[in-house]
């Protein structure tokens, strides 16, 4: 394992140069303008410790005493927003400082701590640690896993101490060369009270992004704009020796030994399932549930979202396996990751849940935790866990449901149940034809906008164009585009060139009560032959955040122009998808 130390070590102390540490920097800068010389020692420590324990211990602490462990995030909000009042109000810092001054006095901790500043330091470090989420290379991400499952061992601990110390050092030179530009620096000592103050609005406002998760959406776009660092950190993580060691930590046997001989065709994996640690709330069922739990039972871990057409049309098929076989021992785990803000929201996700006719257990996967530690990628997917905890078939998408089910009977049997239940004969709805693509109308993902594939972030009006491409979009009268969705102003309107069967659109009223939406097909309102579900004499209503069907052509679908007119301002407008 000496090998895997090394390599733990050398991947922390790259880590510095990776774009997801890079939001941090700032904030370990501005909490060294001030305080003693020590202070940079104190952030330095308590980052390493508190990632180290929460990264090792999170599972353990939540099965224990079972908490929120989002909660901790909050915790870590009003922290760095003290931290950063006491800088921008001198006064606020006086106070605290007193405060912290008594707390001292009655634990017995000498005062002159608090001139070196350590302690100061250790807090706001304590804080970073617990909202930094690094960008895991595979090292990391199996010590992670192996946490999350509750696999911890001396083994584990050392190399999760090897990645921590690595970490630590060039965070600890980082925070020391700003403790010095600050205190030596003739041309910066004239504006320290002013610097003082520039750096604590930045602290309050890290603290409002974490609080409002902008911190993720941050680094993701640091990733997606520097997509080289990443990989070329993780690089050398990646040679054959480090994952022969990996394999071993993880209790991987040799890959001959790993396969159920299958002359069926059914499975096409066989390796030891993820645990579901880090879902930030269940519904459906009274506690949390684990891997462990479910020992002895066939699972279907199946990943959704409720605003995906992909997963609609999949949740028929899974619900019904779930009341089919759920008294032989099958149960299902149907992960809630969303897609958009909105979909964090609970009570739309119970809504969901009680129009699909949802009877299982649904974790609310909010910060991508169990997505993540499955690897996953898709809308909808499905991993098929048989009674000894291994993962042995997955899918990706729509259709193949006789393939699944028929994998779900004969793990079924494999565990000793009796199965004397025909495959279900409801239709596959998966499309056939060629349809347009997902269309996102936020300019993060916008690429089928007529003609320059993407507006960029702009509030401007626009003029709507009658001769679209294929696939392409257009805009007219004011829009607000955002990163994240569209928003529509005074005299608002969308033409889309599409070729599909129906059309869906993913909508929020946004400050607009029952919001209006005009919708025409090839220059008419829509009638009773091409009208969606959701759409009442041509009009839809927007009364919640929630997917729309705008157009059903009843089978006969083709390439057509879609127009929309809409009649209330403040309608967020996310994304288009077909069937």
């Amino acid at each position: 394992m000496i090998l895997l130390f090394f390599f733990a070590f050398l991947s922390g102390l790259v880590t510095i140069f990776a774009p997801c540490i890079w939001p941090l920097l700032p904030i370990i800068l501005s909490s060294t303008a001030t305080g003693g010389h020590k202070k940079p020692l104190g952030i330095t420590l308590g980052i390493m410790l508190s990632f180290g324990l929460l990264t090792l211990s999170i599972s353990y602490l939540v099965r224990i005493i079972p908490f929120d462990p989002n909660a901790l995030r909050y915790v870590a909000v009003v922290i760095i927003g003290l931290l950063g009042l006491t800088l921008v109000v001198p006064r606020f810092s006086g106070i605290l400082e007193a405060y912290v001054g008594r707390i001292s006095g009655k634990l017995n901790i000498r005062n002159n701590s608090q001139s070196t500043g350590f302690h100061s330091g250790f807090i706001t470090g304590l804080a970073l640690g617990i909202v930094w989420a690094p960008c895991a290379g595979p090292i990391l991400a199996t010590i992670a896993t192996l946490a999350a499952t509750q696999a911890v061992n001396l083994s584990v601990i050392l190399i999760a101490t090897a990645y921590v110390v690595g970490v630590g050092i060039p965070l600890f030179i980082f925070a020391t060369f700003g403790k010095y530009i600050f205190t030596r620096s003739r041309v910066l000592s004239k504006y320290t009270g002013r610097i003082q103050q520039v750096f604590g609005i930045i602290m309050i406002l890290t603290a409002l992004s974490i609080a409002t998760n902008y911190d993720k959406v941050l680094q993701t776009k640091l990733l997606d704009a520097f997509p080289q660092f990443n990989s070329t950190l993780n690089s050398f993580e990646s040679n054959n020796a480090v994952k022969k060691q990996l394999d071993a930590l993880k209790g991987k046997p040799q890959a001959e030994n790993n396969q159920v001989q299958d002359t069926s065709g059914l499975f096409n994996t066989n390796i030891p399932a993820p645990d579901f640690t880090g879902a930030t709330k269940w519904l459906n069922t009274d506690k949390p549930l684990s891997i462990a739990d479910l020992k002895g039972k066939v699972v279907l871990v199946d990943f959704w979202t409720y605003t995906c057409i992909n997963c609609i049309r999949t949740l028929p098929h899974v619900t019904s396996w779930y009341d089919k076989y759920k008294d032989k021992g099958f149960v299902v785990i149907g992960v809630h990751t969303p897609e958009f803000q909105f979909e964090h929201d609970a009570n739309n996700v119970l809504n969901a849940i009680k129009m699909y006719n949802i009877h299982y257990p649904v974790p609310q996967d909010n910060n991508y935790t169990i997505w993540n530690s499955y690897n996953n990628q898709y809308w909808p997917a499905e991993y098929l866990i048989d009674a000894n905890g291994n993962i042995r078939r997955t899918h990706f998408g729509e259709g193949e449901y006789d393939q699944t089910e028929m994998a779900i009977q004969a793990l079924l049997k494999e565990k000793g149940a009796k199965i004397t239940s025909s495959l279900d004969k409801m239709p596959d709805q998966t499309p056939t034809m060629q349809l347009s693509p997902e269309t996102y109308l936020g300019s993060n993902r916008m690429e089928y906008y007529f003609p320059d594939q993407n507006t960029g972030v702009v509030n401007k009006n626009f003029t709507l164009s009658d001769n679209l491409s294929q696939n392409t979009f257009s805009l007219g009268g004011n829009w607000n585009i955002t990163s994240d969705n569209a928003i529509t102003g005074e005299g608002a309107e969308l033409n889309y060139n599409f070729s599909a069967d129906k059309v869906y659109l993913v909508l929020r009223p946004g400050f607009a009560k029952n919001a209006k939406v005009r919708v025409f097909l090839d220059g008419k309102v829509v009638d009773s032959s091409n009208t969606g579900a959701d759409v009442k004499n041509g009009i839809v209503t927007i009364d919640n955040a929630r997917l729309y069907n705008l157009i059903d052509l009843k089978g006969n679908g083709g390439s057509h122009i879609l127009k929309l007119e809409f009649e209330d301002a403040g309608i967020e407008v996310f994304a288009f998808t077909f069937g």
